[in-house]
């Protein structure tokens, strides 16, 4: 458990939650790499789903940094570690709400001019509002080790500052709080507005199924886009626990079980938006497993042009032989 204060973080909790930055990392960075790539998934949607990929390349990162750590003072890389991970982690909570508010006004309204329109709010609040928290933080000597009281042994507010919980508050619990009361709102908006628009369209299926799929009013892809906020949910909850838990001056927010499922929850959200939006996205999969088959077809075909090369001999050689055997035959 942990003396006083401070929460122990055990060596296989330390494992855990550095696989799961690791695949958040990478799921992450694979959202990012098929958008750069495949200039035809450059939609808005799409976008909105890198940015926040970049938040949670950044959160997995800075939270990586600080699980092998375990910080035990107010170092500079503590203060730094907390600094990223904190301006991460509120953008994260930000653009989850974007994405939901942009599918809100692209699909209920019916409005893309709209909802396009509202991408440049979105970069301003996202990323604006985060940094101004974060940097107001750092210079008032907010950020540094916390004895991972609601964390895993990375750095956020200071145990021994006065006013913590209204920083908490304002670096991360708050915005988490109010974005579990509007994402189920607009989602559930969404999900209604699908089901009327299906049950009112329902005798003109037969009618409907001739069209193209380009022409469908939003894509699969759009559709997916509404899961994100159940992810994150499900996902960011146990952070919630924790610090309720904190409130309560609960020693059960020091159980290893909880604390390892915080780990894992705060850190996860990049795996879990590949594995929803690339990995089960039919398109996506299929040109990278077309990728991956040619990459490994070339380095096969280059194994076995190398195999029948004989030892010390290059490739100009058949060609010699050739030329020799055909003279001999001509004499």
């Amino acid at each position: 458990m942990a003396d006083g204060n401070e929460t122990v973080v055990y060596f296989s909790e330390q494992v855990v939650v550095l696989c799961s930055c690791a695949l958040s990392f990478l799921g992450s960075s694979l959202i990012i790499l098929t958008y750069i790539i495949w200039a035809d998934l450059r939609t808005t949607p799409r976008r909105l789903l890198v940015f926040l990929s970049v938040s949670d390349w950044l959160s997995a990162v800075s939270y990586a940094y600080g699980v092998w750590r375990v910080f035990r003072t107010d170092s500079l890389d503590c203060i730094a570690q907390g600094a990223v991970s904190t301006f991460a982690n509120t953008s994260s909570f930000f653009w989850t709400v974007a994405i939901a508010v942009y599918l809100y006004v692209f699909i209920v309204r019916s409005n893309q001019r709209a909802a396009d329109s509202l991408v440049w709010c979105f970069h301003i609040v996202s990323w604006g509002v985060p940094l101004a928290i974060t940097v107001a933080a750092v210079c008032l000597y907010k950020i540094g080790y916390d004895a991972s009281e609601v964390s895993v042994g990375w750095c956020w507010v200071r145990i021994h500052a006065p006013d913590r919980i209204l920083w908490m508050l304002l670096t991360g619990k708050i915005w988490e709080f109010l974005a579990y009361v509007t994402l189920p709102v607009l989602y559930i908006l969404i999900k209604r507005h699908i089901h009327i628009a299906h049950a009112a369209l329902s005798e003109y299926r037969p009618i409907l199924a001739t069209r193209p799929p380009s022409q469908s009013f939003s894509s699969m892809a759009d559709m997916k886009l509404t899961l994100i906020p159940i992810i994150f949910i499900v996902l960011r909850i146990w952070s919630t626990v924790r610090f309720i838990l904190l409130l309560a001056d609960s020693p059960a927010r020091q159980h290893p079980v909880l604390v390892t499922l915080h780990g894992i929850g705060n850190t996860s959200q990049g795996a879990a938006n590949c594995i929803m939006f690339v990995l089960l996205t039919r398109p996506l999969r299929t040109r990278l497993c077309a990728a991956l088959f040619c990459c490994s077809k070339c380095r096969a075909d280059s194994q076995d042009a190398t195999q029948r090369l004989l030892p010390g001999q290059d490739a100009s050689t058949p060609r010699e032989e050739d030329s020799s055997s055909r003279v001999g035959t001509d004499r």
